[in-house]
């Protein structure tokens, strides 16, 4: 449900990201669902590719550079930018104004397009006004705030606000929801064991719940969760919180998890 809006429909270009695209389109089709009932055009521009973030932090500006000029001129004809993941919504937003530093050809075009980007709950509710959702679900959650979501986004309240107006859905808070799951995108490889400690603990306070289903924002988090999870021989369900507030659960959880 969102309050009355102006006739015309502000266009939204859906940033859809790398994991969405290559392992869980649902979200993506989530994602664009949820726009359109806030009452947006929704757009995905085919030629999309990755937000420069893994080359970002590896300190390749160079092709983090000309990946974060393609994904401009690509999306700022747009009203509004939105990310089904906080991770890449916090690249576009906050870390490309830095790469673009002192550029006089690209910093203020870049503040211009980085202004009007935003996570997609945060988006729904922030901006558009949204407070609750069409959606039932028959069953118990908890969820799991991802690091730069929550950090680098202030998404916390937003997801639960939504979640609250699902019809059927059992919210049950775990210990440290704020606490990391361990993946930190090329983290998990290069620090393995590490990452693998992290992640047991996280499953630990996930199972401690009694929940039936994990959610979180951010694809990258979910798979590293889900992954440990499967292994553990878990029977929580893993998925991305937009395919809960659309009502699109029909396809089989993240890395096949639950019952």
């Amino acid at each position: 449900m969102i309050p009355e809006t102006p006739s015309v429909r502000p266009r939204v270009g859906l940033f859809a990201t790398c994991l969405v695209d290559l392992f869980r389109p649902s979200v993506g089709f989530s994602a664009a669902k949820l726009i359109e009932d806030a009452g947006c055009e929704v757009h995905v521009p085919m030629a999309q590719t990755c937000c420069g973030q893994p080359a970002y932090n590896s300190g390749d500006r160079k092709d983090a550079r000309d990946l974060a000029i393609q994904v401009i001129e690509l999306f700022e004809g747009y009203d509004y930018v939105v990310v089904p993941s906080g991770s890449c919504g916090a690249m576009l937003k906050h870390h490309y104004p830095e790469i673009f530093k002192g550029d006089v050809k690209w910093e203020e075009r870049c503040r211009r397009f980085s202004d009007k980007v935003f996570e997609l709950v945060s988006f729904l509710t922030d901006i558009r006004g949204m407070t609750a959702v069409e959606a039932r679900l028959s069953g118990s959650v908890t969820y799991h705030d991802s690091c730069s979501g929550l950090r680098e986004l202030g998404v916390q309240k937003q997801p639960r606000k939504l979640l609250a107006s699902v019809e059927g859905l059992e919210l049950k808070e775990m210990a440290g929801s704020d606490v990391c799951c361990g993946f930190g995108g090329t983290f998990c490889v290069k620090y393995s064991d590490i990452s693998g400690t992290i992640v047991g603990k996280k499953t630990a306070t996930i199972e401690a719940t009694g929940a039936d289903m994990l959610l979180a924002g951010d694809m990258g988090c979910l798979m590293n969760m889900a992954g440990k999870l499967k292994r553990e021989g878990s029977k929580v369900e893993v998925r991305h919180v937009a395919e809960v507030l659309a009502g699109m659960t029909d396809t089989a959880p993240i890395a096949g998890t639950g019952k």
